[in-house]
């Protein structure tokens, strides 16, 4: 069996997480892969440090996944995958925190050799987001680089949109299957972004969004783009996540400052302090990719 084949049967296995894959890659990292010699479910699982509910599941899954090529298929659901063995893979991703194993796509895959910036911000954001993208994206900004975000409410929506109504490209990486949106509102962005741009999944069809699969679609964005861009962010917000996720892969943190006195404020002013980068104009988005030749 091909290595990707493997990877791809390990991602859709039941029973086994994003940290757990990550020690399997590193597995497969350090020996010399054989076609013809699969490791065992046992030692996988004892490589994945998986508890005693979760290895039998895993053990299950994974016999089965190896013999009933059918199955796989109907996972995998007709869609185009990536395996982060493959070269188009992207490395940055590869050597991020727990990369996944798998990237299920729609659209045009080689946005991800652009220059990638990621915005995220609050989903109850203010006009305030609206005039900061407006000024910041437009230009080169958009001429120049792809825009990495979640399709989620707020923020996320409106740097899609922007990007697009300035005939820019953009990422969307989402916390579900490719056949389902969430929010619905977005129903039709989400099938714009597929068509036209690039659509990006770690999670096969049929899968809706649990709570834990917002912050592991976090970690993508963070893992993809060299510096990530946060307009507005409560405190303990997600997107914070994400900007603490990028700093722990050495990217880049940039925040639009606002008043002290705005809940929505709290985020951004807080990551300032802390030393991310304050932006007020689209040359301090640029200044973090001249070494691209941006």
């Amino acid at each position: 069996m091909l290595l990707r084949d493997f990877l791809l049967r390990i991602h859709l296995c039941k029973g086994i997480g994003i940290i757990g894959k990550s020690k399997i890659v590193t597995l497969v990292d350090q020996v010399v892969w054989r076609e013809d010699q699969l490791p065992t479910a046992n030692l996988l699982a004892t490589i994945a440090q998986l508890n005693a509910k979760n290895a039998a599941n895993f053990k299950t899954s994974y016999q089965q996944l190896m013999q009933d090529e059918n199955r796989v298929r109907q996972l995998v659901d007709g869609e185009q995958w990536l395996s982060i063995v493959d070269s188009d893979y992207p490395l940055q991703l590869r050597e991020s925190f727990a990369p996944p194993l798998i990237l299920f796509y729609r659209g045009e895959l080689s946005l991800l050799k652009r220059p990638l910036l990621g915005i995220v911000g609050a989903r109850d954001c203010t006009s305030y987001s609206v005039e900061v993208l407006k000024n910041l994206i437009p230009g080169r900004v958009s001429n120049t680089m792809a825009i990495v975000s979640g399709l989620a409410n707020g923020v996320d929506t409106l740097a899609h949109q922007c990007v697009i109504a300035n005939h820019g490209r953009t990422i969307a990486v989402i916390g579900t299957g490719l056949d389902i949106c969430y929010p619905y509102a977005n129903q039709e962005l989400q099938a714009q972004i597929a068509a036209h741009h690039l659509l990006i999944s770690e999670y096969p069809n049929q899968t809706k969004g649990y709570r834990n699969h917002f912050p592991e679609r976090n970690r993508i964005i963070a893992g993809l783009v060299q510096s990530v861009l946060v307009t507005e962010a409560k405190q303990h917000s997600g997107s914070l996540i994400t900007a603490n996720l990028a700093l722990q892969n050495n990217r880049n943190v940039l925040a639009v400052p606002r008043p002290i006195t705005m809940p929505v404020s709290v985020g951004t002013n807080e990551l300032i302090a802390a030393g991310a980068k304050p932006v007020l104009s689209e040359e301090d988005i640029l200044e973090d990719y001249f070494h691209l030749g941006i």
